[in-house]
């Protein structure tokens, strides 16, 4: 008939889908429902930014492909640009991820990986991040920062963006690069909290210190 058939579904943005955690499983099972939508588990993704608990419950309840945000090779970094980090540091991460694997469709995680020039895109970040999940099957997703006014980060050269890639490639980790789209109207991915802000003359974005402004563009 032409209609376009829904074939993937990501549950990400700008919230932490397992905060919600009851009805996010409610509506995964509505997904994979045969007599509803009748989705693949391997075609069902939860992003989070690393609520471990969840992620067990998550595994044990309604185990469909996962993504982490990861954004940083290092608690120290991480703990800034990922602030839940803290409560749930990377080798507890680490070892939520590899749990997850026992029950997962896919056999691989994926780390979305946010770079931000100057911060977390440098040769020894993408060595330590090679270290930190070199146990763990797993695939990369790559990120340009979309910049906004005031954020306080820059977007890393595109020769930068490919020599990043490039190393993770090398160790034979798959290496995607994920393809910006509304960034001349500033509706890519984390330009719309600044947007938003905007229009609501708080201008939260321009006075707040910088890692709470990439603490809700990363997460």
């Amino acid at each position: 008939s032409g209609e376009r058939v829904i074939s993937n579904v990501v549950l990400m943005g700008m919230g932490e889908p397992l905060a919600n955690y009851d009805n996010v499983v409610a509506a995964l099972k509505l997904m994979l429902e045969d007599n509803a939508y009748g989705l693949s588990r391997r075609r069902v993704t939860v992003s989070t930014a690393g609520m471990v608990p969840a992620m067990d419950r998550l595994r044990q309840d309604v185990p469909v492909a996962l993504a982490v945000s990861l954004h940083a090779p290092t608690d120290a970094l991480r703990d800034e640009l990922v602030p839940i980090n803290k409560k749930y540091p990377l080798a507890e991460l680490m070892a939520a991820c590899r749990r997850y694997l026992e029950n997962a469709p896919r056999d691989f995680i994926t780390f979305e990986y946010v770079l931000l020039a100057g911060v977390n895109d440098s040769d020894a970040d993408a060595c330590a991040l090679l270290a930190l999940t070199r146990d763990i099957p797993c695939k990369f997703n790559l990120i340009p920062f979309n910049p906004f006014p005031d954020s306080g980060y820059r977007k890393p050269s595109a020769e930068r963006v490919r020599h990043f890639q490039e190393l993770l490639t090398r160790a034979d980790v798959v290496t995607t690069v994920r393809k910006t789209r509304g960034d001349d109207i500033d509706a890519a991915c984390g330009q719309l909290a600044g947007r938003v802000r905007d229009r609501t003359k708080r201008q939260i974005v321009m006075s707040a210190p910088r890692k709470t402004i990439v603490q809700e563009v990363l997460i």
